[in-house]
């Protein structure tokens, strides 16, 4: 028949859908067939993860807002009746509320894997950039979403976080007043939250679809940053990286589980447990742990403009990464320097973490700006510099080469033949 798609399934009612719609089609072809490089390690398994995650985290947010009073006179009522009186509702505030701090252990492991095996660098700069985007989008997400359950900490850190933006210069108070919808935090700003908490994970996934376009079309860097040089260097993506999410999946689900079930509080703040008050603060004022680098690098820095400055410009520089590396060698592996220099940057950054978790006193302040200067320092002057006076180690010929010597130690000839080429067909 005219116009329509020519299907390959042999089930009639599939190949009925398929000649129509040939999603099944472009399913099998981006997911079953696509092919990908043979040495991917576990850390390949986080993109999956996450996009799991965040169809927990929609599907867990959409029946917690049935239940949701929007408003500060029902807001901390509506949560305890949540936990209370819905049925199940416990189990969905936890999934929800610890399902964000696993989103961002996630997403912060695979921006570290991006980082030490190159996958910002070209043709591969707008699948980076939107995943910094993605990151962007993921923070301002979670800041309203920890608003919502309307407690001490959620009122405070409202307000404390809204009130940075009035030290940009001219238009400062005007972005605060449009934030709060008045002139404190109150009824008219957690109903913005609310309704931008709501609509924003439905953002995020038209980004994520994006990103996932992106990778199809210049496809996966490797742990080796070399490009697949034939078909002996790819496998299709399913059965064998099927299998091995699933693992990864299994994994998470065990940790997640664990978490909700037995410490399900483990990363919450015990002042939200009260209802919000106005008129008492309290004795430290913590956003979550997923912002505390952030945080300590504002606090960091005497001035309050100049800190708001660095904080955002902490992860702004993230999008100008591809241009800033000047390396034409892509993973780590290969880079010693560059290699000590991002694991001596994750260590600033979980500094930063521990000192934007106490009261802003010595040693924390020296720590926090020590770690603050060594941040900025590794990308705005050592990334580049590498490209400069770095001496990468030789890269491999090819992608297979390293595997097949793992699989046949002292190898890396000729493939095998006859009974002992068996095995690789399992590779």
């Amino acid at each position: 028949m005219a116009g329509l798609h020519k299907s390959d399934f042999q089930n009639p009612v599939l190949n009925w859908v398929d000649t129509r719609l040939p999603i099944l089609t472009l399913m099998t072809k981006e997911y079953g067939s696509f092919p990908t490089p043979k040495n991917f390690n576990y850390f390949w398994n986080f993109g999956a993860l996450a996009v799991v995650n965040l169809m927990v985290m929609i599907a867990s947010g959409i029946f917690l807002s049935m239940n949701y009073n929007a408003s500060t006179a029902g807001a901390f009522d509506s949560v305890e009746r949540i936990m209370r009186d819905v049925n199940y509702g416990w189990l969905l505030r936890y999934v929800h509320m610890n399902g964000a701090s696993m989103f961002f252990i996630i997403i912060y492991i695979h921006i570290f894997r991006g980082m030490y095996y190159g996958s910002y660098k070209a043709p591969r700069e707008l699948l980076w950039m939107s995943g910094v985007t993605l990151f962007l989008l993921l923070m301002a997400t979670a800041f309203m979403g920890y608003v919502l359950p309307w407690g001490q900490m959620s009122y405070w850190g409202a307000t404390v976080i809204t009130n940075l933006f009035s030290a940009i210069p001219g238009v400062g108070n005007w972005i605060v007043t449009l934030l709060w919808g008045g002139f404190s935090v109150d009824n008219p700003t957690l109903n913005r939250f609310f309704s931008l908490h709501y609509l924003l994970p439905f953002v995020i996934t038209g980004v994520v679809f994006l990103h996932v376009v992106a990778l199809h079309i210049t496809g996966s860097n490797n742990p080796l940053g070399i490009d697949p040089k034939s078909e002996q260097d790819t496998l299709p993506f399913h059965p064998y990286y099927t299998a091995k999410d699933s693992v990864g999946m299994a994994v998470y689900f065990l940790v997640f589980a664990t978490i909700v079930f037995f410490i399900p509080n483990l990363f919450g703040e015990a002042d939200n447990y009260i209802p919000a008050n106005p008129l008492q603060t309290p004795n430290a004022i913590v956003p979550e742990w997923y912002f505390l680098p952030f945080y300590a690098i504002l606090r960091s820095v005497p001035d309050k403009l100049f800190g708001v400055i660095c904080m955002f410009g902490s992860i702004l520089v993230w999008f100008v990464l591809p241009w800033l590396d000047t390396s034409p060698v892509r993973s780590a592996r290969f880079r010693p320097m560059y290699r000590w220099s991002l694991r001596l940057m994750v260590l600033s950054m979980l500094a930063l973490g521990v000192v934007g978790a106490h009261h802003p006193i010595e040693p924390y302040v020296s720590i926090g700006r020590l770690a603050t200067i060594y941040y900025f320092l590794h990308f705005l002057v050592l990334v580049p510099l590498f490209g400069f006076i770095e001496r990468p180690l030789p890269l491999p010929e090819s992608i297979s080469k390293p595997v097949l010597r793992r699989n046949f130690p002292g190898g890396g000839g000729p493939l095998p033949t006859g009974a002992a080429a068996k095995p690789m067909e399992k590779i």
